[in-house]
């Protein structure tokens, strides 16, 4: 199993608009950028990860995902209505790819992002890396581990 982190404005989507959704699933599209696509192919269905509120105040992890489907053409790419429409992706060849995630569980409370700084073990997680925008990013076993623990989260399978 692999872990991630996948980030959201609140704004844009929100850990209450992914519960809100039948079997509380949804499509985790509209990411234009390679690295972070790449991560997006490497994720398998089981594979875990924290949904994290961004560009807020506070910035946090407000929940857990799984992932119920793996890597598949992100249909947003193809459609002129979308914001995420890529004039230059060929349906033959598509350039992004999205995967569905389901809802596990709440993160309560939140846990923030200067939380997060203050652990000397967390410090080399991309999340914290100066200069990081990645909205996709992988989380070690370890580090995942430690964050559960800061909630007495138990190991999820």
């Amino acid at each position: 199993m692999r872990y991630w982190l996948l980030k959201s404005e609140p704004e844009t989507y929100s850990w209450t608009d992914l519960k809100s959704q039948p079997n509380q699933t949804d499509i985790w599209d509209g990411v234009r950028n390679y690295q972070a696509r790449n991560f997006l192919r490497d994720m398998r269905i089981n594979d875990l990860a924290f949904f994290y509120h961004s560009v807020v105040r506070p910035q946090a992890i407000v929940g857990i995902v799984r992932i119920v489907r793996e890597a598949y053409p992100d249909p947003t790419q193809f459609d002129p209505q979308s914001p995420y429409y890529d004039p230059k992706s060929d349906p033959d060849q598509p350039r992004w790819v999205a995967v569905d995630v389901q809802a596990v569980q709440d993160v309560l409370p939140p846990i923030t992002r200067d939380e997060l700084k203050s652990i000397p073990e967390l410090e080399d997680m991309p999340l914290l890396r100066k200069g990081n925008r990645l909205s996709v990013q992988p989380v070690t076993p370890q580090q995942w581990q430690r964050i559960l623990a800061l909630r007495n989260i138990p190991e999820l399978s």
